[in-house]
């Protein structure tokens, strides 16, 4: 069966409603339309589709609805072989193969299903409307298996880093900027600690078998208050990739000893690396279904989120991971097809007693 034209259909649809963080509600709304026959609970600007029958394994798939910011992008265009849009990758390509999978009427699925659409994953930890679905609806994590559907190049990637950010601060003292030595300059009394930074390679750590790099960047940087006068602070955004072998409190004392040359280090948001499954039937499955390599996820997924409440979850989707945040963000429409069919097979329970 042709599944192209309809899911490039989808996908452009769902890219032409704007959902950037925190305005969620055209797009949740349009799709709470579209399930009108279907068992549905909304929570928030999130929708969880399907009714499981509890006492029988089933299986969850999740998607957000929510992209980054705008950056100038048009409407939902082909250019060679691609679908471009906001979004297009991260991850409405993956929320796109969700819902033609709950309306393909002649998918025989061997397990219930249900579909966790869900708002502000790309914004802060704790306004993520995942932990909200989840109160709401703590059975999702009894799952047997969870798939998230973010961009994974089609590969199946397992567990996801944690994340800490911390604002690294140099104090000093503001004075004429004619009269430099009356004062003591924040931002080149950073500088010696910057280039150092600068230089630390990826920590490379292996978690059976899988590569996970452990980093820290700079992201952001301010100081200073008028072209004449010495900045007396000078604050860095500091984030902090980890693996899952720490725990966000062995994370927070690696990211104070790296900016243990500061003044001051004050730990803003964080959220847990996610534990990995790689052993579990159903994922072993997925893994032969989707013909893909197995590898570590470098970034943070809710499938942190859902293993930390106890739930078996893994990352497949047809988004590519370079694309994402990008300007002129694509997904080839090849890899939707890909994925729309590995789904439908898994789902249908290929693979069945191959382990």
């Amino acid at each position: 069966m042709d599944y192209e034209a309809k899911i490039v259909e989808t996908l452009a649809e769902i890219i032409n409603v704007p959902s950037v963080t925190g305005n969620e509600d055209a797009l949740c709304s349009l799709l709470e339309g579209r399930f009108l026959d279907k068992s549905t609970r909304r929570v928030g600007n999130s929708l969880v589709v399907g009714d499981p029958d509890r006492a029988r394994p089933f299986y969850a798939l999740y998607g957000h609805l929510d992209t980054v910011p705008e950056q100038g992008e048009p409407k939902a265009r082909i250019e060679n072989g691609n679908l471009v849009g906001l979004g297009a990758s991260d991850m409405k390509s993956g929320v796109a193969v969700m819902i033609d999978l709950l309306e393909d009427e002649s998918l025989d699925p061997i397990h219930d299903l249900v579909f966790v659409f869900y708002a502000a994953e790309e914004g802060a930890h704790d306004l993520n409307e995942l932990r909200m679905v989840l109160d709401a609806c703590p059975w999702l994590t009894d799952a047997a298996l969870s798939i998230v559907l973010e961009p994974t190049d089609l590969n199946v990637e397992i567990g996801c880093q944690g994340v800490i950010n911390a604002d690294v601060i140099f104090h000093g003292k503001s004075s004429h900027s004619a009269r430099p030595w009356l004062g003591e300059n924040a931002v080149t009394k950073g500088g010696a600690w910057l280039s150092k930074l600068h230089a630390m390679e990826p920590e490379l750590v292996e978690i059976g078998g899988l590569e996970y790099r452990e980093v820290f960047s700079v992201t952001r940087a301010e100081g200073g208050i008028a072209n004449n006068i010495i900045p007396p602070t000078f604050m860095i955004n500091l984030n902090h990739r980890f693996p899952p072998i720490y725990s966000i409190e062995q994370a927070e004392e690696r990211i104070r000893a790296v900016a243990a040359d500061a003044d001051e280090v004050v730990l803003k948001d964080r959220a847990p690396a996610g534990g990995a499954a790689p052993d579990d039937p159903h994922v072993r499955r997925l893994e032969r279904v989707a013909g893909g390599r197995r590898q570590a996820k470098q970034g943070w997924t809710d499938v942190a989120r859902l293993t930390e409440r106890g739930a078996v979850a893994v990352n497949y989707g047809p988004g590519l991971v370079a694309q994402a945040h990008q300007v002129g963000e694509y997904v080839p429409i090849a890899n939707l097809v890909t994925a729309y069919e590995v789904m439908r097979r898994f789902l249908s329970g290929e693979g069945i007693g191959g382990d």
